[in-house]
C-alpha cells in the first residue's frame, strides 16, 4: 500500500505505485496535487503554491497549450484592436512559425529557452529575415502578456529572449536631376497615373493613402489636403479592397503647393468628363479623387509597379513611391527644434538634400518640413515640375 505521511502546514505527501511522490494539500479552496520524483521536491512545489496562496500570487493550473491560447488570444483580444490587415499579418505569422514549433507545448510550460531556441531556428535553420523574426517576437510577446494579464502564466518568456539585431538599409532618394528627369520621363511617355505620380511626390502620401484620397479631403479654398484613410486589400486570395484608417490612426493635413492643387484641379475636371463619358456603368462609390475611365478604384500595388517603370527608365529602379521615415540629416533640414537652421540654404542647392537611413523619397520631406513657400521655391528650381 503506498506509503502516506502528514506534512507540515497542512498538507500530505505519500509515494505512489509507480514510485513517484505526491503531495496534496488545499489551494484557493481546492485540493491540488504536485507531482516529483523526490519527495523534496514535490513538498517544495506544494510549499511553494502555499506560499504564493498567502501572498495572493497563485496562479490557476491550465492545461491549455500554446496553441489554444494564441486562438483566443487571436479572436477574443487581437481581434478588438487590430486592423482587418495586421490581424491577417499576425494569423499568417502564427501559422507559419509560431504554432508548429511551440502550439503542443503546454501554456505553463514555455520557457524562455522554448521562445528562445524557436527564434535561433528561424534565424539559423530557416534563414529568416531579422526584420520577420522581429515581427514573429513581437506577436507571441503580446499574445503572452495578454496571458500574464489573465494570471494564466506567472511571466512572459519572451521578455527574457534576445532577436536578431536590425540593420538599417541606406537609400538613396532621387536627386534633383533625378525628379527632373522623372517628370520629363512621365510627360514624354503620356503615363495615365501622371497626375497620381506627381501629387504623391511632392505630398509624401502612401500608395495605398493616395489612392484612397476622396474628394471631400481636399479643400480647393486652403490649398490643404486631409489624410485621413487609405485603400487596403483583404489579405487572402481573391480578398475583397475596402477603406481603411491611415497606418498609424492619426489624420494629417498637408499644407500643398500651388501647382499641387492646379493638378488636382485638372484631376477633378477630367474626372467629370470621364464619368459622363461612362454614363450607367460609372462607379466610384468611395468618391475617390483618383480612379480609372469607369470610376473603379487604383490599385496600390498597381500605382506602385507603374511607378518603379517609370523610375527604371531613368535609370533608378530602386525608385518607390515612398520610404517610412526616420530622421534626417540635421544640417539639411531648414529648422531644428522649431529654430531656424543656420546651416540652411548653404548645402540644400549643394548636395541632394535628403540623407536619410530610412525614408520616404523627397515627397516626406516636403510634405512635413518644408513650408509653402520653400516648397514653391524648390518647384521654382526644378525644370519641368509644373504640368
Amino acid at each position: 500500500m503506498p506509503k502516506k505521511i502528514n506534512a507540515k502546514n497542512n498538507g500530505t505527501v505519500r509515494q505512489r505505485p509507480d514510485g513517484r511522490w505526491e503531495a496534496r494539500a488545499t489551494i484557493a479552496g481546492k485540493r491540488r496535487s504536485f507531482y516529483a520524483d523526490r519527495q523534496s521536491d514535490a513538498l517544495k512545489a506544494m510549499r511553494a503554491a502555499q506560499k504564493a496562496a498567502d501572498d495572493g500570487n497563485y496562479l490557476e493550473p491550465t492545461r491549455i497549450t500554446v496553441s489554444a491560447w494564441l486562438d483566443t488570444w487571436l479572436h477574443e483580444y487581437a481581434a478588438n484592436t487590430c486592423k482587418p490587415l495586421t490581424l491577417s499579418t499576425y494569423q499568417s505569422r502564427i501559422e507559419t512559425h509560431i504554432r508548429p514549433a511551440l502550439g503542443k507545448i503546454k501554456l505553463t510550460d514555455l520557457t524562455a529557452a522554448h521562445v528562445q531556441t524557436f527564434y535561433n531556428d528561424l534565424t539559423r535553420n530557416k534563414g529568416l529575415a531579422p526584420k520577420t523574426v522581429n515581427s514573429v517576437h513581437g506577436i507571441l510577446h503580446k499574445a503572452l502578456t495578454q496571458a500574464v494579464k489573465l494570471r494564466y502564466i506567472g511571466y512572459n518568456p519572451a521578455d527574457a529572449c534576445d532577436t536578431p539585431r536590425l540593420t538599417q538599409r541606406e537609400i538613396t532618394p532621387l536627386s534633383e536631376s533625378e525628379i527632373t528627369a522623372f517628370l520629363a520621363e512621365l510627360h514624354r511617355s503620356e503615363e495615365p497615373l501622371s497626375r497620381l505620380f506627381r501629387v504623391a511626390l511632392f505630398t509624401g502620401m502612401r500608395e495605398g493613402e493616395i489612392c484612397g484620397l476622396p474628394w471631400d479631403a481636399v479643400d480647393f479654398a486652403s490649398g490643404t489636403i486631409t489624410v485621413r484613410q487609405q485603400l487596403q486589400k483583404e489579405k487572402k486570395k481573391g480578398g475583397s479592397f475596402y477603406i481603411a484608417t491611415t497606418k498609424n490612426e492619426k489624420t494629417r493635413t498637408i499644407t500643398a503647393a500651388p501647382f499641387v492643387m492646379d493638378l488636382l484641379r485638372e484631376e477633378y475636371t477630367a474626372q467629370r468628363k470621364a464619368r459622363l463619358a461612362a454614363g450607367l456603368i460609372w462607379k466610384n462609390e468611395w468618391n475617390l479623387v483618383f480612379t480609372n475611365a469607369i470610376g473603379e478604384h487604383i490599385v496600390p500595388q498597381t500605382a506602385l509597379k507603374r511607378f518603379k517603370a517609370v523610375c527604371t527608365r531613368i535609370g533608378r529602379p530602386d525608385g518607390e513611391i515612398h520610404r517610412k521615415s526616420k530622421r534626417l540629416n540635421p544640417g539639411l533640414c531648414p529648422r531644428k527644434n522649431g529654430v531656424e537652421n543656420p546651416n540652411w540654404g548653404k548645402k540644400w542647392g549643394k548636395r541632394r538634400f535628403l540623407r536619410m537611413k530610412k525614408a520616404r523619397i523627397h515627397s516626406e520631406i516636403l510634405a512635413f518640413l518644408f513650408t509653402q513657400k520653400e516648397r514653391f521655391e524648390l518647384s521654382r528650381r526644378l525644370p519641368g515640375l509644373h504640368p
